[in-house]
């Protein structure tokens, strides 16, 4: 789960990382008392889960109240769907550092990255100048050991002046990721300001889905999804994922559904949408269905493949769900896996041709879609 600018800063400061002055706006209304609160010049922070804001024109700076009202006002009326706006005092910044913490899925540990040039996307970074990034693993069965801030920041090549200041913000950023079970806690970037203090002027902070019941003060908003669809999904705890395609998917897996979309593909199809049918969802047929009819499609495509998850409820399931919400699109199968023979037979009596070949449906669903163009 990602958590919002706001909220990442708003645990920064809990954790002893300092951040700058601001306020969360939710209307233009809004906008005339948190400026007064904040002081000018501010910045106003399109709160939005996305990367590259400042690219996306989603940052902009402010210098008098009236262009603070304009730029508030375009930001919550963009395409964007800005539901919220950090307004943020103006920090005075003398050099920029990128931190963060995240895991090693190949070594399982810990991972701490930093960089003496913050404020840039590491990803480009990484690809365009390696030798600039310094990484450190981290057994956090043994925890962060003054050796690892070391080996980072030392390794930075840092003025010698922020050493020990930054020192203090990997110490506080480790124990963020490690307190809120954390996928990733970033700062990007870390400010340093002209009297030498560190700032958080940017947070991201994503909580590994799993472990969501441990932190009830971060539940699921409607603000974190571009859709009230893709928010009922992830309340029922259903992979769900928009596209504007022809054929929807009732899908079981990641690698399965990857490589669904890419035999789509290259078969001259497109998706309309993916729906996760399979894993601790498969018995959840109709209300998966129900979920995947709330987006325009020519064809709905069912590929599953099942051990546990059993082939013969699966189809049982998607036999009720066809009589609960009649859709009006033909529907391709190919449920494959644990009483698959009980399954195929099940979809016949329903009048469905069970396929036993992923690639034969995926071209049967790309010809109807094509042929209800």
């Amino acid at each position: 789960m990602k958590l919002f600018e706001y909220q990442a800063k708003d645990i920064f400061k809990t954790k002893n990382i300092n951040i700058p002055k601001g306020k969360l706006i939710r209307s233009v209304s809004e906008v005339e008392e948190a400026v007064a609160e904040i002081g000018l010049p501010c910045v106003l922070k399109s709160q939005v889960l996305r990367g590259g804001r400042g690219k996306a024109g989603l940052i902009k700076v402010v210098k008098d109240i009236e262009s603070a009202r304009t730029t508030a006002k375009e930001l919550f009326e963009s395409e964007h769907n800005v539901h919220m706006i950090l307004v943020e005092e103006a920090v005075n910044i003398s050099s920029e550092i990128y931190l963060s913490v995240t895991v090693d899925p190949v070594t399982s540990t810990a991972l701490l990255i930093g960089c003496a040039e913050g404020g840039v996307e590491i990803e480009k970074l990484a690809a365009e100048s390696p030798e600039k990034i310094i990484t450190v693993n981290v057994d956090m069965s043994k925890g962060l050991g003054s050796f690892h801030v070391n080996n980072l920041v030392y390794g930075m090549n840092l003025p010698a002046e922020q050493i020990k200041p930054v020192s203090a913000v990997v110490r506080s950023l480790y124990k963020t990721f490690t307190a809120y079970d954390a996928q990733l806690a970033e700062i990007n970037p870390l400010f340093i300001t002209a009297d030498g203090t560190p700032v958080a002027g940017d947070g991201k902070i994503i909580i590994d889905d799993n472990s969501e019941w441990r932190h009830p003060d971060y539940p699921l908003s409607r603000e974190q999804f571009d859709s009230e669809v893709e928010f009922e999904a992830a309340q029922e705890g259903i992979p769900y994922l928009v596209f504007n395609g022809d054929i929807a998917l009732m899908c079981a897996g990641a690698g399965l559904t990857t490589t669904v979309f890419d035999l789509i593909h290259d078969a001259g199809g497109t998706v309309a949408t993916y729906v996760e049918f399979g894993g601790a969802n498969y018995t959840k047929a109709v209300r998966t269905m129900e979920l995947c009819l709330k987006t325009p499609s020519k064809v709905i495509l069912v590929v599953t493949f099942g051990t546990i998850a059993r082939a013969d409820v699966m189809a049982q399931g998607l036999i009720e769900a066809i009589k609960a919400h009649n859709p009006q699109q033909p529907i391709v199968t190919c449920i494959r896996g644990t009483n698959e023979e009980e399954a195929f037979k099940f979809l016949r009596d329903a009048g469905l041709e069970p396929l036993t070949d992923t690639e034969d449906a995926v071209k049967k669903a790309v010809e109807l879609a094509a042929r209800r163009a």
